[in-house]
């Protein structure tokens, strides 16, 4: 279902968040996180406050994780991050057939996320998805992290699309949400997170349901 303030109509463009949007590896940053923590003396975080937390990128949310301690913090972070996450990076199901039919209808695509851009790079050309992405911008490319538009306006950058209902930001987190807001996008929340029970959005279930949305306009 497609609320009253969004055309009915396929968009020009459709920016998806990465983690967790796309691919599974909540389990990647929620070790990374504990990890962190655990050699500064932290108490752990337990798997329902991590999926309690906003998301925000390691620059915004490392002072609140690991307090005096946020550089150490994010040195080990990073450290845990990059012994794992190509290694245990997941495709969730049915984001292959998603991404090869919005390439199919001519939609420009991006990635926004909030993961580190070079690990996110990384990544999205070991799994092999390269290609189908017309930019990819992830935390620290630029002065502000999602939820700021400005990586919105960067990912679109260098085409001929403007931020508005003409572009779909699809994620699964209320980071994604203020984010689509901000930027003037159509909000699009895929899963059944917090995020989905926000007013004015677009909601699908999973990747397929997404792919059916749009085989519907």
């Amino acid at each position: 279902m497609i609320p009253a303030p969004y055309p009915k109509k396929l968009p020009k463009a459709i920016l998806f968040d990465w983690d967790n949007t796309l691919v599974d590896t909540w389990k990647i940053a929620f070790e990374a996180m504990n990890q962190a923590r655990k050699t500064l003396g932290l108490t752990l975080i337990s798997i329902e406050e991590f999926w309690s937390r906003p998301h925000h990128s390691m620059r915004d949310a490392a002072l609140d994780l690991f307090g005096d301690h946020f550089k150490e913090g994010e040195r080990i972070f990073y450290e845990t991050v990059d012994k794992l996450h190509l290694k245990e990076i997941k495709k969730l199901p049915g984001a292959e057939f998603l991404l090869e039919n919005v390439k199919g209808l001519n939609i420009y695509m991006g990635v926004v996320s909030n993961k580190d851009g070079l690990h996110l790079r990384k990544e999205v050309e070991h799994i092999g998805w390269k290609l189908h992405f017309d930019k990819v911008v992830g935390a620290r490319d630029f002065e502000e992290d999602k939820p700021s538009p400005i990586p919105v306006y960067a990912a679109l950058q260098n085409s001929s699309i403007i931020p508005g209902h003409d572009v779909w930001f699809v994620g699964d987190s209320i980071v994604d949400v203020y984010c689509a807001r901000a930027s003037g996008c159509v909000p699009i929340v895929v899963g059944h997170g917090e995020a989905s029970k926000q007013s004015d959005i677009v909601h699908a279930k999973d990747c397929q349901g997404l792919a059916r949305l749009l085989a519907n306009l």
